[in-house]
């Protein structure tokens, strides 16, 4: 597919691993050219999902370090930097060129660097006479983080409270635009397309959508630009749309409890990076989970008791291959020797040599897995969050809820923050605000001793009418009360008695708009929206031609503000069950749990003087 952006980024920093030169058909670097890597805290985080140790060695990187450890001199070897362009990363560069530690320097940096960056770099390497020591500046256009094929995060955090800070000036949030802007113009020219740009009108996703068109304007006027291959006519019919969203376009679903596997892992468990750190009785183990685990790819997205099942499956599988090898290599039980069986168990013992590696590996999958499933049981048990995905499926289905069973679900099992985030989503999808309710809800709170800053937070925002798309955004659900019975069996036990929590043909607001975009027919939902063309002559309305409309085969789609695995897998689900399928990327400015985003509306309430005390999540 033309969108792989993993793969783009991986091949982008294997050239940069390669002193930036073209690589060789076997992908491998330069093994006789061996190096050193420095990088800072963002581009260790960059690497990390893409590049393994193992990789760093195959590409001639024998040392590693980051940029602000000591570090002793390594004469006689390059060195490449791999940096976010900053007044202290240059400084760093240049104090190691004055003490010559290394013989020469590489300098890569993960965006454009400003101009004034670079002659503060070329001065003071001047100054110290180690100006000839830097062999190359390249800008690398990768400041972003790829988590799989079709996920990525700008890494910047706590956008959302600085977007929506009623203290913050117009400088601050053009600020706060231009490096959203910045991370979305790398995303672009790694995957070297210029793409239609769609979004709502007004609010940051029309602000970023100005700018980004116009940062793409800019670059394109120059003959050598990071496009020029991706020009031409042919490849305007072939173009991608850009459809970008801030987070207040869809506020339940950065605070819901989802009950998929993958959010689950994220949501619970705190997966960042692709790795994972679960502590159980037997002690912690630390887990990888993303391409390279067909288990995660293929059930990801599946609910957790279906994943129960297919962990069920596939070690019974296993069990059954294994159980096979040994008939197989076992020979006749008894009788005279006879050379043909020698023969026939010869082959049949290659065979099975061969593939004890395949079966080690599955074992190892199938291990990590139920680890993991395991310890999220044990989660769900003890907070209820498979009654917390229902009840908050159900509220935002049917607009509301008994008040009973509202009070009686905050006074239940559960952490502070799922209560407190159970009393949000209510707050969201209710269509008629009760104030008898609201008040009864606040005092449960109060009670819990729950800060209640993010409650009045969303609550003064709603009461100024903005809108939330969180009706309707899921369908009615049902689950058996599993936990209690299953808690503590075998992963065997998950089996048996299961029901999905929401049936398949739940959809969220953002799924439903993205389709639309990408159908281009006339809607009256996203008819309004605006359309941008970098590559055509700009019309003032911010409107064009009906072709720029659609239909596309492949959507970017960004979500400002924070971002999550719900959202993320909801759109792959889209893709693939077109009749041709679709190829969409999803990316945000930073992947939040739950948790994370209800802190940033907690410090939102803070600063407008609302709430109290800070809240526990336990």
């Amino acid at each position: 597919m033309a969108l792989n952006l993993r793969q783009k980024q991986t091949e982008s920093i294997i050239r940069m691993l390669n002193l930036n030169q073209p690589v060789s058909l076997t992908g491998a670097a330069n093994e006789e050219v061996y190096k050193i890597l420095i990088y800072d805290t963002f581009c260790r985080n960059l690497l990390s999902p893409l590049i393994h140790v193992k990789d760093l060695r195959k590409h001639g990187v024998t040392l590693y370090f980051l940029i602000d450890k000591d570090r002793k001199p390594v004469h006689d070897v390059p060195a490449v930097y791999f940096l976010q362009p900053t007044k202290h990363n240059i400084d760093r560069i240049v104090a190691d060129a004055s003490r010559s530690m290394y013989d020469t320097f590489f300098l890569n940096f993960s965006s454009s660097v400003p101009r004034p960056l670079l002659e503060d770099l070329a001065s003071e390497a001047l100054k110290s006479d180690s100006i000839q020591r830097i062999a190359k500046v390249h800008d690398q256009y990768l400041e972003f983080v790829t988590l799989e094929d079709n996920l990525f995060s700008l890494a910047q955090k706590s956008s959302y409270v600085q977007l929506n800070d009623p203290s913050a000036g117009d400088r601050e949030i053009e600020e706060i635009v231009e490096k959203i802007v910045g991370g979305l113009f790398c995303v672009l020219a790694t995957l070297a397309v210029v793409p239609i740009i769609r979004c709502p009108r007004g609010g940051p996703a029309e602000m970023v959508a100005m700018a980004l068109d116009q940062r793409l304007r800019d670059h394109l006027l120059s003959k050598n630009n990071l496009f020029s291959e991706s020009g031409g006519f042919m490849s305007s019919f072939q173009r991608p749309v850009l459809c970008i969203f801030d987070r207040n376009f869809e506020l339940s679903v950065g605070i819901q409890h989802d009950f998929r596997y993958r959010p689950l892992v994220h949501d619970v468990l705190g997966l960042k990076l692709n790795g994972l750190s679960v502590k159980s009785e037997k002690g912690g183990m630390n887990y990888e989970l993303n391409s390279s685990d067909p288990f995660w790819l293929a059930n990801g997205s599946l609910e957790f008791p279906e994943v129960a099942v297919e962990i069920e499956t596939q070690l019974n599988k296993y069990k059954k291959d294994v159980d096979e090898v040994n008939r197989k290599t076992g020979g006749a039980a008894e009788g005279e020797f006879d050379g043909a069986d020698m023969i026939g168990n010869t082959k049949h013992l290659m065979k099975a040599v061969n593939s004890l590696p395949e079966l080690t590996e599955r074992k190892q999958i199938i291990d990590k897995h139920m680890n993991i499933a395991t310890v999220l049981l044990g989660e769900i048990k003890e907070r209820s969050i498979d009654s917390y995905a229902k009840k908050e499926s159900e509220i935002m289905s049917r607009g509301g809820i008994d008040r009973s069973e509202l009070l009686g679900v905050l006074r239940g099992k559960g952490t502070k923050m799922d209560k407190l985030r159970f009393a949000i989503i209510y707050l969201i999808s209710s269509e008629n605000i009760n104030q008898s309710e609201i008040e009864a809800v606040e005092e449960v709170l109060r009670e819990l001793e729950i800060d209640k800053s993010a409650f009045q937070y969303v609550k003064k925002i709603k009461s100024l009418n903005v809108p939330f798309a969180a009706a309707n955004s899921a369908t009615k659900g049902n689950i058996v009360n599993w936990a209690e019975k299953l808690y503590g069996q075998s992963i065997s036990a998950m089996t048996a008695g299961v029901k999905n929590l929401l049936s398949t043909d739940r959809q969220l607001a953002l799924t439903r708009t993205v389709e639309a975009l990408m159908e281009g027919k006339p809607n009256p939902e996203i008819d309004s929206y605006l359309v941008l063309d970098p590559r055509a002559q700009r019309s003032s309305a911010g409107t064009s031609s009906s072709h720029l409309k659609g239909p596309f085969k492949e959507a970017i789609v960004f979500m400002i503000g924070g971002g999550n695995y719900v959202e993320y897998a909801s759109l792959q689900e889209l893709s693939l069950r077109q009749p041709a399928p679709k190829h969409i990327v999803y990316g945000t400015t930073e992947i939040l749990t739950g948790e994370e985003f209800v802190e940033q509306l907690m410090l939102l309430g803070e600063k407008m003087g609302l709430g109290n005390a800070a809240v526990s999540s336990k």
